[in-house]
């Protein structure tokens, strides 16, 4: 027999590392166990936090856009004085419901670059 190794029919050392196996698997599970439950916590944490601020998200949505329309109007109202019949804010749509402008609408009378800057935004830098 070489040093170090166990006797043969040493029983013992076999079911022992089998029982720390078992001891680290349960230990493991628990930790994973409560930390699921701390995440699914988080997540609905984070979740009414979200609910919570998209009024004031939209909220603020509303008032750029309602601001770039006024000031796509002033624009025009400049820009097209001097054609006879023409009016300033006629619908091009014939309803009365509400069509959200697309980005191309609202910044048409911008400059190029706040029209990328709303198109793509912080995408530029990925």
């Amino acid at each position: 027999r070489s040093p170090g190794c166990p006797a043969q029919g040493d029983w013992t050392l076999g079911y022992s590392l089998f029982g720390i196996g078992i001891g680290a698997m349960m230990i493991g599970y628990y930790v994973m166990v409560k930390w699921n439950r701390e995440r699914r916590r988080l997540l609905i944490e984070e979740l009414e936090s979200r609910i919570a601020i998209l009024p004031i998200l939209m909220a603020e949505s509303d008032r750029r856009t309602l601001r770039l329309l006024r000031q796509n109007l002033e624009e025009e109202a400049k820009i097209m004085k001097d054609v006879p019949g023409w009016k300033v804010g006629e619908r091009r749509y014939h309803t009365t419901r509400w069509v959200t402008p697309s980005n191309d609408e609202l910044y048409y009378l911008r400059p190029q670059k706040e029209l990328d800057n709303a198109k793509y935004g912080l995408q530029w830098y990925v």
